[in-house]
């Protein structure tokens, strides 16, 4: 790093920069394509780029929530979450069930996407996906900062208990992830396919 590298505080965030740098550095982070039921049955399905896996054995996934959204309150109520793969094939639908929309709107209806029934779990995931992860929470906890207060952040722990691959992304019995082409977050509004395609997508915004 040069000696004229940018430094600052982050408690000052005073970067002086155009937009906040920080998601930027951590990057590219997997998206949590989540999917949930309500108790009443109704439909959600939420992309989160706070997502990653946090254990092999046994296997379990992480998503951090910006705010107290339906997905939360979903696995809250039934106990379950699916995670479908978002791709690079997949990239304008995930984006358009980012939309901000009252509770009870099915954003699968919104993107045109295939909702399924989880086999294991009573919560849907993306039909259109390459591969998903059947989940049962295990944990919801709210982080705390340096001041000892909770964030404005829930993160949703589960444990994976289904798996569902497409044969075609399968090559010589490993997932060929050219094939599968996985989308990552980068900061600002950038994503990246697994590869050096980086590419920009405006979130959609409510009628």
């Amino acid at each position: 790093m040069t000696p004229d590298a940018l430094f600052y505080g982050t408690a000052e965030n005073a970067h002086g920069l155009r937009h906040d740098p920080f998601k930027a550095i951590v990057a590219p982070r997997p998206i949590g394509w989540i999917g949930t039921k309500a108790a009443d049955g109704r439909l959600n399905l939420s992309p989160y780029s706070f997502f990653n896996a946090v254990s092999d054995t046994p296997k379990l996934v992480m998503f951090s929530s910006s705010g107290h959204k339906d997905s939360v309150t979903n696995i809250e109520e039934t106990g379950v979450f699916t995670c479908s793969l978002a791709s690079r094939d997949l990239a304008e639908k995930m984006n358009a069930s980012s939309i901000a929309v009252p509770r009870g709107v099915d954003e699968f209806a919104i993107a045109a996407l295939t909702p399924v029934p989880g086999c294991l779990v009573d919560a849907p995931y993306v039909g259109e996906a390459h591969a998903a992860l059947e989940c049962r929470m295990t944990q919801i906890l709210r982080p705390l900062g340096l001041d000892g207060r909770e964030s404005d952040n829930w993160v949703v722990f589960g444990e994976v208990v289904g798996i569902h691959i497409g044969t075609e992304i399968l090559n010589d019995g490993m997932i060929d992830m050219a094939a599968a082409r996985p989308l990552g977050r980068m900061g600002y509004m950038d994503y990246c396919d697994g590869g050096s395609d980086v590419f920009a997508m405006m979130r959609p915004k409510a009628g």
